[in-house]
């Protein structure tokens, strides 16, 4: 897979960025804190747009470039991953979820201007496709309640799904988003603080095919809970929790059927 990643280690320039994606048709574009990135989005859409199938941008965004792009670009991209934390809004989402229908892989982190309406109609777009998720540091969780469940309800066909650091994350919506993805097969919920036993007991009763689960530092979860996991997903192959939450009976299954444990 030929790969466009650039940082802001002292040497790239704009003109730089430039001549290099005008000779390059890259699959997978990635931008970790580019000053310039509105100037190599514009470039991108222009030169790349057939080919590109993964972009990553990590800070340093630009919101009406970010648009450009998306409203230009004739690539059917399978792989979305975005930081920005001020310049991600509901109109890229609404965008996104109208242009991108291919996608399978969408990671949204740290972002303080979406709402839940934009997400849930981001959701709608992407009902057919979408199959790994990732809403992390999400702050509309802490604005918005409930908007989980109606957006699990368009994206039933997730099989990996990340809500790692969202501190304010309950029981009740995590226990009735859950119920729509009975595809799941990798739920992390790192650092979930507020989630207790009740949500692992949810998750095993709804997702009967799980292979991977990240439990690690979530303190309302304890050693009953991660037992029931393990004792009841028959598929189970790995498991990140602390050491201490892990009983005498996990341990002896997770032997016996080679479930590996990462603490």
């Amino acid at each position: 897979m030929d790969q466009f990643d650039r940082n802001t280690h002292g040497w790239l320039r704009s003109k730089l960025a430039m001549e290099k994606l005008q000779f390059r048709n890259p699959n997978e574009a990635r931008f970790r804190e580019l000053s310039n990135v509105a100037l190599v989005l514009l470039n991108l859409a222009e030169n790349c747009s057939n080919s590109l199938s993964s972009l990553l941008i990590y800070d340093g965004g630009n919101r009406e470039s970010l648009l450009h792009f998306i409203h230009e670009t004739n690539c059917n991209l399978q792989k979305l991953d975005l930081q920005l934390p001020l310049d991600l809004d509901d109109s890229h989402l609404i965008e996104k979820g109208a242009k991108f229908d291919l996608l399978h892989v969408l990671r949204l982190q740290s972002y303080a201007m979406v709402t839940s309406e934009g997400l849930k109609t981001l959701g709608l777009g992407l009902s057919d496709s979408l199959e790994e998720l990732a809403l992390t540091k999400c702050d509309v969780i802490k604005r918005e309640t409930g908007f989980l469940v109606e957006l699990a309800q368009s994206l039933q066909n997730v099989k990996t799904l990340d809500l790692s650091y969202n501190h304010m994350l309950i029981d009740k919506d995590f226990a009735s988003m859950i119920s729509s993805y009975r595809e799941l097969r990798k739920p992390n919920i790192r650092r979930c603080s507020r989630l207790t036993d009740i949500s692992l007991i949810s998750l095993c009763k709804n997702c009967k095919h799980l292979k991977s689960v990240d439990l690690l530092y979530c303190n309302g979860i304890w050693v009953e809970g991660v037992e029931f996991v393990i004792l009841n997903s028959p598929e189970l192959r790995n498991v990140q929790v602390e050491d201490r939450k892990l009983s005498e009976a996990a341990r002896r299954w997770m032997a016996s059927n080679f479930i590996e444990v990462q603490s």
